[in-house]
Order: structure tokens, then C-alpha cells, then sequence
């Protein structure tokens, strides 16, 4: 450990995104009873959404996995990517048995990202795509603002709200392709079946959603 790191460790102590404990020294990135005790998902619980072959998820969102994900997103954890990212790609890979040929995301508006600082889903789709060997690259846009889908409300309005926002980049050619695609969370599955839509029409002939959780 560089001197820089000790002296930022003591200043600022890593914890658990999940809940919030300083870390031993043998722990990293997440305490060991959280890897322990986290709602985690299993193989027969992958959703449905509508234009994709499966969608995969690690963990169920909820509680601990609900307030991490809080943080990821509105508190400037984008730093919980490479952990997050990690746990997307382990699902990835000991659940999807097909090719990946191309890893892409549900992209935020672009006012949003600016506000934000960054795109959650895209720093995911980064680190999967490190973790996978497998190409990452924006085959979307968002050409509309919507409201935030978590104060979207019921199932119906949710789907309303990103009807018509997502797009495939000009140009782009996806035939035949096996795509990936992330976002943070699949509550309702609008947004997943929005953007898997528009991959479809770009010519994508398989497309897996993979979230970081799901919400039953």
C-alpha cells in the first residue's frame, strides 16, 4: 500500500456499500457478513421483459441492496461501480451459457448526466465488460427526459413514461448480434424493454438484460 493510500485510509475509511461498517483490513470492497447475508438471487428467478430473452440479477432490491444503490446513484458513490460491476459479471457468467458478442447500456438523458456526473449504468457496463473480455459500446441514446422511473408509480406508468425515449445510434448495424444489456435496476422492466426494443430494430437477434437487482 502506498503512503497516499494509508494516509487516505485513515482519513477516510473504506466501508461497506451495503451497510455502511469500515472494513477490515482482509476485507475488500464489502464486509463479509453482508457476502453472506445479502437477498441474492437465484438462477430461476430471471425476469421476463418484453423484447429480451432473459434478464439477469444478482440480488433482490431491497433493504441493504436498495440503500447501496441510492448511493451509487445520488450520493457520488460512482466508486461502488467496480464492486457492483463485479457481481453483475459473475451472474453474467455462471448464468448465460451463449456468446456475448457486444456489452451495451440504458443510457440517462444528457442534462442528467451532467447533473449527475456520470452514468451509472454505463460505469456497469464498463467494469462487466472488463471483467467478461467482452466489448462495451453506446448503441443508444435518450432523445426525451423523463421522470425518475422509481417515482414512476405502478407497472402502467412506468411504461408510459419511457415509451418513445430510447433510440438506436444512426447508422448503427447489430445484425445478428448477441447483446448485453445493462442498467442499474429492473423494477417494472420498462426501460430494459425500451432499449431492448430499439436493439431489435438495429437488427440485435438476442438480447439479455443484466441488472445489478431486480425487485420482485
Amino acid at each position: 500500500m502506498s503512503l497516499l493510500h494509508f494516509l487516505l485510509d485513515l482519513l477516510y475509511p473504506p466501508k461497506c456499500p451495503f451497510c455502511g461498517r469500515i472494513l477490515e483490513r482482509d476485507e475488500e470492497g464489502w464486509c463479509a457478513s453482508c457476502q453472506d447475508e445479502l437477498p441474492w438471487t437465484e438462477p430461476r428467478d430471471a425476469k421476463a421483459v418484453e423484447s429480451c430473452d432473459t434478464c439477469l440479477s444478482p440480488l433482490w432490491y431491497k433493504d441493504n441492496v436498495r440503500k447501496a444503490m441510492h448511493r451509487y446513484k445520488f450520493e457520488g458513490g460512482r466508486v461502488h461501480a467496480k464492486l457492483f460491476g463485479q457481481l453483475m459479471a459473475q451472474c453474467l457468467q455462471d448464468r448465460w451459457m451463449e456468446r456475448v458478442d457486444l456489452i451495451t447500456w440504458a443510457p440517462l438523458h444528457s442534462k442528467r448526466k451532467r447533473e449527475r456526473g456520470y452514468d451509472q449504468a454505463e460505469l456497469l457496463a464498463q467494469r462487466v465488460g472488463e471483467l467478461t473480455d467482452a466489448p462495451v459500446e453506446n448503441t443508444l441514446e435518450k432523445i426525451r427526459a423523463t421522470a425518475v422511473q422509481s417515482q414512476s408509480g405502478e407497472d402502467e406508468a412506468r411504461k408510459a413514461n419511457v415509451q418513445g425515449a430510447y433510440q438506436a445510434l444512426p447508422d448503427l448495424d447489430l445484425t445478428g448480434k448477441h447483446i448485453v444489456l445493462i442498467d442499474d435496476v429492473a423494477t417494472s422492466g420498462a426501460t430494459l424493454a425500451e432499449c431492448a426494443s430499439a436493439l431489435r430494430q438495429a437488427g440485435a437477434s438476442v438480447v439479455v438484460g443484466l441488472t445489478f437487482a431486480r425487485a420482485r
